[in-house]
C-alpha cells in the first residue's frame, strides 16, 4: 500500500513526522535512487527507500518504544545540537539511543526539568503535538514574589501573547517561601516558553519551572518514589493506551 514517504518515515520510527519532511527537503531520502521531494508517495514492500544511502527494509523495522524520561535542566531536548550541548538521547544507554529512532515528544526548553516522552512511534508523536490535540500538562512553577488572588485569575483566564490569547488554564499556590511563591499550573496547550513569558508578563518572573506529568503519566506515581533526575522509565500499558486514545490512535 502507498502512503508519503515521511509518513511511512515515522510509522516505522525512523524519525517524527516533521524530522522525516525536514530530512527530505534536505535531500537525505532516495525513493528508487531518486531524490524523493515533499508528498511523494511509495510502497514500502516493493520500493526501495534510503536515508543518507543506507536503505530501510521490512525486517529491519524496529519495535514502538516509550519512554518517560526526567530531563535535568542544561540538557536539550533534541536528538542533536549544533552547538554540542548534552541531549536528551545522551542519558539512554546506546541500545535505545542509537538505530531505534527515539526521539522527544514535544520539548523543555534547556533550563527547564522534568517530565518528557520519548519515543520512536513516528504517528504518535505527530499526532500529541498537533494543535488540535490539548493533553494537559502538569508543572511546578517557582516564581518571584507573591503574585496576588487577582493574578492568578487574569493567568487562568488566559493572557494575550504575541496577539493570541493563552487557553484557560489551571493555576494555584502550594506554598510561600521569603520572597518566592510555588504554583501549581496545569496547561493544555504548549506554546514556546508559555509559562515563562506569561509569568513575565504578570511581573513575577519565573525562577525554576518543573514539569511533573503529562496527563496521568506522573514523575512520581502514586506510592512511589519520584524518578530521578537524568533517569528514565518504560510507559505503564494503561500509559501508552492512553496517549492513543487521546489521539485517537489504535495499536
Amino acid at each position: 500500500m502507498e502512503e508519503r514517504v515521511q509518513k511511512i518515515l515515522s510509522q516505522w520510527g525512523i524519525a517524527s513526522r516533521r524530522q522525516a519532511e525536514k530530512m527530505i527537503l534536505a535531500g537525505q531520502v532516495r525513493l528508487n535512487g531518486t531524490v524523493v521531494h515533499l508528498g511523494q508517495k511509495a510502497n514500502p514492500e516493493i520500493d526501495l527507500i534510503e536515508i543518507n544511502g543506507k536503505p530501510i527494509k521490512l525486517h529491519n523495522r524496529p519495535q514502538f518504544i516509550y519512554l518517560l524520561l526526567n530531563k535535568p535542566a542544561e540538557v536539550v531536548s533534541t536528538c542533536r545540537d549544533s552547538r554540542n550541548r548534552l541531549t536528551i538521547l545522551d542519558l539512554l544507554p546506546k541500545t535505545l539511543s542509537r538505530g531505534q529512532g527515539i526521539h522527544p515528544v514535544g520539548r523543555l526548553d534547556a533550563e527547564s526539568t522534568g517530565a518528557l516522552l520519548l519515543t520512536n512511534d513516528g504517528a504518535l508523536t505527530f499526532h500529541l503535538t498537533h494543535p488540535r490535540h490539548h493533553v494537559p500538562k502538569t508543572y511546578r512553577v517557582w516564581v518571584q514574589g507573591h503574585p496576588p488572588e487577582s493574578v492568578l485569575q487574569r493567568w487562568r483566564e488566559g493572557v494575550n501573547l504575541s496577539g493570541k490569547k493563552t487557553l484557560p488554564a489551571q493555576v494555584r499556590v502550594l506554598k510561600h517561601r521569603d520572597r518566592e511563591t510555588l504554583l501549581e499550573v496545569v496547561l493544555t496547550e504548549g506554546r514556546n516558553r508559555q509559562i515563562r513569558r506569561v509569568a513575565e508578563l504578570l511581573g513575577y518572573p519565573v525562577i525554576h519551572l518543573h514539569r511533573t506529568a503529562i496527563g496521568p503519566i506522573q514523575l512520581q506515581p502514586l506510592s512511589e518514589p519520584e524518578l530521578p533526575s537524568g533517569h528514565y522509565r518504560y510507559l505503564k500499558d494503561f500509559e501508552i493506551r492512553f496517549l492513543h486514545n487521546r489521539v485517537h490512535l489504535h495499536q
